[in-house]
């Protein structure tokens, strides 16, 4: 049943996939995919290289563009059922623990867009179920596989690195893991996560540092901002479901209730956990945290609630409340997902400025004028000012050279245009009047804003953009030489 389950999501999901048009983000490390290495401006490469082979297979679509997204939700919801299983002896909450993964909104909508959250989010479950597998077996070599994933996982994301603080907080606090501390395996796997990871390093290193300088800088801020908390956690209760809440809260209470002796494969859901989620509450003090961040936390979630899910019947008095709520987690948690997919997909449909859907619209017509515009104003390429605007554009537009023409670390591994082209005029879009005329003159010998283009959907108008004629360069007009140009330019 759980396999019927997953596959008919997979089907489902990829169908979405190949008919809901790109976020700006995935447009972005679209670009990252033409030019594979070791790690880009914001983050490690596996998307890039997620995306990379599933153009090899699909073609540049938004198939091939999320492929492996996809299907690696489906992987790791397999990964859950097997960890459930060893946890609790018991099919039924492992199957349960899958189907309330897939339920969550965050997954029901993300498992389908190729970002570095769905790898991390993956690496990381997987490190989870061979930890459990350890537990499970008191086999050493299992830590190779858990080496092995959680180096991956730092080939997807940073917050990787938090698993380590998570392991080694387990291993610390529950009596009968501080044993692996002297085991060979536990170091064999550790180095293996760090050779992975090295070539992000060295990639850096030649690169100014700028990745880790943009990531690790999050985490100190200049001032409190007591906003942005209350904020975080009621994205993540819509994001896990608010209905699913309660088992999470119940499954923690009893965690920490357990013997952690009696208990490990428990008390590492929860010890894993607590430095990434530290973390964001740290973040959360001085600035705003995204609700998709805690992505690779939602294994152990769905895991804990779960479980709690059939103790919770045992109250007494209380069973026939807990069994109502149990029984509706799934069916909310993928109709509310559902909605939203069908709302993203449609070309017609309520719009509003404030609609988070809206990053999706109206790219395809804005690309055409502005393709109109530059052949009729004789212009060669386009630059663009916002990375997403530079990935779309690029996307929709796929014959006509496409730049960013500030923060040039972040399209350091793209090849650099051929300086000939710029003999002839381009078209510069600037949103928000981001570009300012002292940039151009740096630039170029001539500029001259000739109007106000705007990406709309159903009349209604999500962004405009300043676009600026430009002619006459002064060297290289991306900057892509000069590495040691600020990001802000």
């Amino acid at each position: 049943m759980i396999i019927a389950i997953v596959l008919a999501l997979t089907a489902l999901r990829l169908v979405a996939a190949a008919t809901i048009g790109l976020t700006e983000d995935e447009a972005y490390y679209r670009l990252w995919a033409m030019a594979p290495a070791w790690s880009y401006y914001d983050h490690p490469p596996m998307v890039a290289w997620w995306i990379a082979a599933g153009q090899a297979i699909f073609g540049d679509t938004t198939l091939g563009i999320r492929f492996f997204t996809v299907m690696a939700v489906s992987v790791g919801s397999l990964a859950i059922w097997r960890a459930g299983a060893l946890l609790t002896a018991d099919a039924r909450v492992a199957g349960r623990a899958v189907v309330w993964f897939n339920a969550t909104l965050l997954v029901g909508i993300g498992a389908m867009i190729a970002t570095p959250d769905v790898p991390s989010a993956f690496f990381w479950g997987l490190a989870l179920w061979a930890l459990i597998e350890l537990v499970h077996s008191d086999d050493g070599r299992w830590w190779l596989a858990v080496g092995l994933f959680a180096g991956l996982g730092l080939l997807a994301k940073y917050s990787g690195l938090f698993l380590g603080g998570g392991i080694l907080l387990w291993l610390v606090a529950v009596p009968g893991q501080r044993k692996w501390l002297a085991s060979p395996w536990l170091w064999i796997g550790g180095i293996l996560a760090l050779i992975l990871f090295l070539p992000v390093v060295l990639w850096n290193a030649s690169h100014e540092w700028v990745s880790f300088a943009k990531q690790f800088g999050r985490v100190a801020g200049s001032q409190l901002d007591e906003r942005f908390i209350p904020e975080f956690l009621l994205a993540e209760v819509g994001l896990i479901g608010p209905l699913m809440i309660p088992f999470l809260v119940l499954g923690i209470v009893g965690i920490v209730r357990a013997p952690r002796r009696e208990n490990p494969g428990r008390w590492l859901l929860l010890l894993s956990s607590l430095p990434f989620l530290a973390y964001l509450l740290v973040h959360g003090l001085h600035d705003r945290v995204q609700g998709n961040w805690p992505a690779p936390l939602y294994p152990a979630v769905a895991l804990i609630s779960a479980e709690a899910a059939s103790l919770a019947l045992i109250a007494p008095g209380r069973a026939r409340g807990w069994l109502v709520l149990r029984r509706l987690v799934a069916p909310v948690g993928f109709g509310l997902a559902l909605l939203a997919v069908v709302h993203s997909g449609l070309t017609a449909g309520f719009v509003t400025t404030k609609d988070p859907t809206k990053q999706l619209r109206g790219w395809e017509a804005f690309s055409a004028e502005i393709d109109a515009l530059r052949e009729a104003e004789g212009a060669a390429w386009i630059g663009a000012v916002h990375y997403t605007v530079t990935g779309e554009l690029a996307y929709h537009l796929p014959d006509v050279p496409v730049f960013g023409i500030v923060e040039p670390l972040r399209y350091a591994n793209l090849p650099a245009p051929k300086l000939a082209l710029f003999d002839r005029p381009g078209l510069v879009l600037d949103e928000r009047r981001r570009l300012g005329t002292d940039i151009l003159g740096a630039r170029f010998e001539d500029f001259e804003r000739i109007g106000t283009v705007a990406r709309s959907a159903n009349g209604v108008v999500i962004a405009s953009y300043d676009v600026w004629r430009v002619s006459g360069p002064k060297g290289d007009p991306t900057r892509r030489r000069d590495l040691t140009e600020t990001a802000a330019d």
